[in-house]
């Protein structure tokens, strides 16, 4: 297989279908290596980016992998001398062959015996982890029983939008709890800065695409599959779940890890309507990053777990006009995508500022899960055609921001902050214009001085919201030097991106939700460091960061369990 790197072209106004590209491409391959375009047999699109630093004049650079035939593939590269052509051996992700692997490294592994393949696997959680997971295991003989404690996607669209008109809030059953987890209503961004030498990244792209995926994200360098289109995603794939053999229950909170005298899984309990136990050997904790109660009763437990980092801020909205200015060179680019940024800083005390979750032409959620506790996030549909781009700007806290040594201050932290967002929009998002924020902070006497922007726009930004909001003092939510560190990013980010930092921009919050606040330790085998059969897994066990690091983090908890039963 030959690979060919940077095959550069600029952009038109044209839209071109899957099938018209990998023509373009076939064209453009057959020139740079010097053969006719019959001679090649097959073309893979591996990678798509665009390339806007000579704006407004934009190119596209692609990466594909061809296959000849009737030549020799070697020669063909020899001769082009082209160091953007080489030779790859692209064999892609095989789930059997992985588990061979995992088997080598765990055969000297006594302490662990083998589990029973039907319905001896109890998976607790359906966000991507969990689901990928199950899905992996059930594919390949094993029949997963997962156990959700939210409601199917379909009822879950139903109570998160009553919840958006109404702000009544189904603490079982909402933004962070439900099929899909967190990620089935964000921005639904496919990209992770986790490294995919295994291939398990785009075998989990390749199985969103199986499932309903749109196929340009197996090779868009900023995948984002949207909203409304991962949660028929996530059906489909619970579909194949059961087909398989697999079982998948809603409504079904896991309250306790059942274990023998020498700390091995013998089972779990849960609660419908009444309370039921499932015996089993294995059991993965797939929670997600909100599920508190379920750290409470680990800890009870006593499985080992750590305080780990995160970072707290809040959601910042600006037009989209203004955003593509800036990345693209004009307001409403053709046959562009929504302009999305990354903007990352260190501030002054040695704080790190950055935007996480950053959303391109999409809405700031409101994503509570308990009650008198207000949490927001960013959320985007398939199009991302709403008017504003928000972004999270957060502010890195670790252990000595939580004001104790215990395991779980990391959630009384976050609970604290939610519940000063809660009371100051009376429920509703609480909302301030930047150039407000900013001036409050500096009369706070945080060390930051008010200047005037460049670009004093009158304040007439509307908010993009799902639920409803309500203007208020938002600076007071975080503590003085949080709002110091946030106010000194911002000023940095104004430089980046021009009137990123004016009075118009839109500061809302709390974002408290950014990734676990503890971890499950796990050993080399993937397994607690003290409880045999229990396998830690995904963002809320501490080990992702997303929907594809959480999905590719499941995939391999998956070969890890077949290594141990096979």
């Amino acid at each position: 297989m030959i690979r060919i790197n940077q095959i550069k072209f600029p952009h038109d106004d044209k839209f071109h279908s899957y099938e018209e590209l990998k023509g373009i491409l076939s064209k453009k391959c057959s020139k740079i290596l010097r053969i006719d375009p019959g001679n090649i047999a097959e073309l893979e699109i591996i990678r798509h980016s665009i390339d806007a630093r000579k704006k407004p004049e934009i190119f596209h650079i692609y990466m594909v992998d061809i296959k000849l035939k009737g030549l020799d593939e070697k020669k063909v590269v020899s001769k082009c001398r082209d160091k953007n052509v080489s030779v790859t051996d692209n064999c892609g992700y095989n789930f059997n062959e992985m588990v061979k692997m995992r088997k080598n490294l765990i055969e000297d592994d006594k302490v662990f015996g083998k589990s029973n393949q039907d319905k001896d696997i109890v998976i607790v959680g359906a966000g991507p982890a969990g689901l990928f997971c199950g899905y992996m295991l059930a594919l390949n003989g094993f029949k997963p029983v997962i156990l959700e404690r939210g409601a199917d996607v379909d009822k879950r669209t139903e109570i998160v939008e009553h919840f958006w008109k109404t702000g009544e809030l189904n603490t079982s059953t909402n933004v962070q709890f439900g099929e899909g987890g967190a990620g089935t209503f964000s921005d639904g961004k496919l990209n992770t800065m986790v490294k995919d030498k295994d291939g398990r990244g785009r075998q989990a792209l390749k199985i969103f695409v199986e499932n309903g995926a749109n196929e340009d994200i197996i090779y868009e360098a900023k995948p984002h599959i949207g909203t409304d289109i991962l949660r028929n995603v996530v059906k489909n794939m619970r579909e194949k779940i059961i087909t398989c053999g697999g079982e998948v229950k809603f409504n079904c909170q896991v309250t306790d890890i059942l274990l023998d005298e020498d700390s091995t899984v013998k089972g779990v309990e849960y609660i419908d309507d009444s309370k039921h136990t499932i015996n089993c050997s294995t059991v993965v904790l797939a929670i997600g990053h909100s599920a508190r109660d379920t750290f409470y009763m680990l800890k009870d437990r006593k499985i080992d777990m750590a305080p780990k980092p995160f970072a707290v801020g809040f959601r910042v909205e600006h037009p989209q006009s203004l955003i593509n200015l800036s990345q693209y060179g004009m307001e409403n680019p053709k046959g562009l995508p929504p302009a999305p940024y990354k903007l990352t800083s260190t501030t002054d005390s040695g704080r790190g500022v950055y935007s996480f979750c950053m959303c391109p032409g999409g809405y700031v959620v409101n994503a509570s899960s308990e009650e008198g506790m207000l949490a927001v996030n960013g959320m985007s549909y398939s199009k991302r055609d709403g008017n504003n781009a928000n972004s999270a700007i957060i502010i890195t806290v670790d252990p000595k921001d939580f004001g104790s040594d215990d395991i779980l201050s990391g959630v009384e932290f976050q609970r604290k902050l939610e519940k000063k967002a809660f009371e100051l929009g009376k429920g509703k998002i609480p909302v301030e214009y930047y150039g407000d924020f900013k001036k409050a902070v500096a009369k706070a006497g945080t060390g930051n001085e008010a200047h005037d922007n460049e670009n004093n726009e009158e304040k007439i930004n509307t908010p993009c919201m799902c639920g409803e909001y309500v203007f208020a003092d938002v600076h007071t939510i975080l503590t003085d030097d949080l709002n110091s560190a946030f106010v000194e990013g911002m000023e940095k980010f104004g430089r980046t991106i021009h009137g990123y930092n004016n009075d118009g921009a839109l500061v809302s919050g709390v974002e408290s939700r950014t990734s676990s606040p503890v971890r499950i330790n796990r050993g080399d085998n993937c397994q607690s460091v003290n409880v045999k059969g229990l396998y830690p897994c995904g963002e809320g066990a501490g080990y992702a960061g997303g929907i594809m690091s959480a999905a590719m983090d499941g995939i391999k908890i998956a070969e890890y369990i077949a290594a141990y039963t096979y």
